[in-house]
């Protein structure tokens, strides 16, 4: 295992709100240009440990945080990481599409704008570079000035893809992206995820275990705040070390 091929490497994290302990002594890596898929029964930790990965736990008052989380090797809890540094690195899609109320255009160009760029003629590169790569652009390049909430919620999922993408990220969290979207729509986001990861590694929270195992080359089982295995998602579909994994892999439970 090639150290540079290591994106995150998380030691001995635990995760509280308040007396809840979220998170219990979570080890595991994240390679580069791989998809990573969390499953397990909701309220085992998922959405809490991905948050943590680009410390959106912080947002919350009652969080407290033990244990590293390397990113290329940077513990991210360190005093002089700059967080928005970060989040610019580490992005995030959530589980329900949340454009601004703004036109298709200027939510793609939000995150460059901050940085900073006002050339017109580059965030028009950057906007349809993004969208292109969100596979959305054939379908709203005629209409860049419309509101993005004029579009299906299947392409609002896609232009916040595209929105992420747009500040350059090297790592897209997905918390799950296609919860809220009909058979056709998450289709077609479980396509663009796997085109993705030619450029990106990606992390995905899935409560559909048949979504795991179409996309993720890797997955994490978790079981009330613990991380029961990881392993190639062959083998944990089909050869689990642990008999918790199995029964919930097969339906008694979760």
């Amino acid at each position: 295992m090639k150290a540079e091929a290591i994106v995150f490497d998380v030691k001995k994290l635990n995760l509280w709100y308040g007396e809840n302990h979220a998170l219990k002594d979570i080890e595991l890596k994240i390679m580069k240009n791989e998809i990573t898929a969390i499953i397990g029964p909701s309220g085992c930790g998922k959405s809490t440990f991905v948050k943590t990965l680009n410390r959106m736990t912080d947002n919350v008052s009652i969080a407290r945080t033990e244990g590293e989380v390397f990113y290329h090797g940077k513990n991210i809890f360190d005093e002089d990481l700059r967080v928005e540094e970060l989040r610019t690195k580490v992005g995030m899609v959530f589980q329900k599409p949340n454009p601004f109320p703004k036109s298709i255009f200027e939510n793609v160009v939000y995150g460059p704008r901050i940085h900073g760029i006002k050339d017109k003629k580059i965030l028009m590169e950057i906007a349809e570079r993004s969208l292109k790569h969100a596979a959305l652009w054939d379908e709203v390049k005629d209409r860049l000035g419309d509101n993005a909430y004029g579009l299906s919620g299947g392409q609002q999922q896609r232009l916040c893809i595209a929105r992420c993408l747009a500040v350059e990220p090297e790592v897209i969290l997905m918390d799950e992206p296609t919860s809220s979207l009909d058979p056709i729509a998450t289709s077609k986001i479980e396509d663009l995820i796997e085109d993705l990861k030619k450029d990106y590694t990606i992390v995905i929270v899935t409560h559909s275990m048949q979504q795991a195992a179409r996309i993720s080359d890797k997955t994490a089982f978790f079981l009330m705040g613990d991380l029961i295995e990881m392993d190639h998602t062959d083998v944990i579909f089909t050869n689990p070390r642990d008999q918790k994994t199995e029964d919930y892999i097969t339906g008694r439970f979760g």
